[in-house]
């Protein structure tokens, strides 16, 4: 329950609301942020404070998730089968953009408790994503802090309508990497076939005719 603008918070009071914000963002996402924006606009807490607990929180989750991933990528598509396709999926695009897919932990709707177990599971440099996915707990952060600070409760009734297109979202997020990755494919195909051609070009021609050429 946010407290009601005029309402003081003990010190113990605020302590508890920063490790709570930090500790469920994880879960609630940008309901978090937006929560501590509008009690720090109220002045019940501080903007800062709030920005900073959301992301070491949310940071930390991120990183347990990719050592979930790194030490136990099998076990968990084995323990939720419905993942396993869906994170083969993902792990193809994060082990050919690790850096972009570290920094889009925290912006990938639909997909921020998958991607960080991919980006363990494909083995992603553990120095490349603790600084991007540290980059993006800050960013995010902050600017769902700011938003709620700026805008407070309609913020929250705007993020409510959005909950219910949850499931879509993902899937057009799905398939938006799926398209992506065949159209990425197939030039790269497309390339390889060219190269062919061209190297059995050169061949016909033969050592003399090439040498003048």
């Amino acid at each position: 329950m946010i407290p009601r603008a005029g309402d003081s918070l003990t010190a113990l009071e605020r302590l508890w609301a920063y490790i709570t914000l930090g500790a469920t963002g994880i879960i609630t996402e940008e309901a978090a942020p937006l929560v501590g924006g509008l009690m720090a606009h109220d002045g019940h807490l501080k903007l800062a404070a709030v920005g900073a607990w959301i992301t070491a929180g949310t940071w930390a989750a991120d990183i347990l998730l990719y050592y979930l991933g790194r030490w136990r990528g099998d076990w968990v598509r084995d323990r939720w089968p419905k993942l396993r396709a869906f994170m083969l999926r993902v792990l193809t695009v994060v082990r050919r953009h690790p850096w972009r897919c570290s920094i889009a932990v925290r912006y990938a709707y639909g997909l921020r408790l998958t991607l960080p177990l991919a980006c363990g599971a494909a083995r992603v440099p553990f120095w490349l994503y603790l600084i991007g996915s540290g980059i993006s707990a800050a960013t995010w952060a902050y600017l769902f802090t700011f938003v709620g600070w700026g805008f407070g409760e309609a913020a929250l009734r705007i993020l409510g309508h959005v909950r219910r297109y949850e499931v879509k979202i993902a899937l057009g997020i799905v398939v938006a990497v799926i398209i992506a990755f065949y159209l990425m494919r197939r030039r790269h195909v497309s390339e390889e076939v060219v190269d062919a051609l061209e190297r059995d070009r050169l061949r016909s021609k033969g050592p003399g005719l090439g040498a003048r050429d």
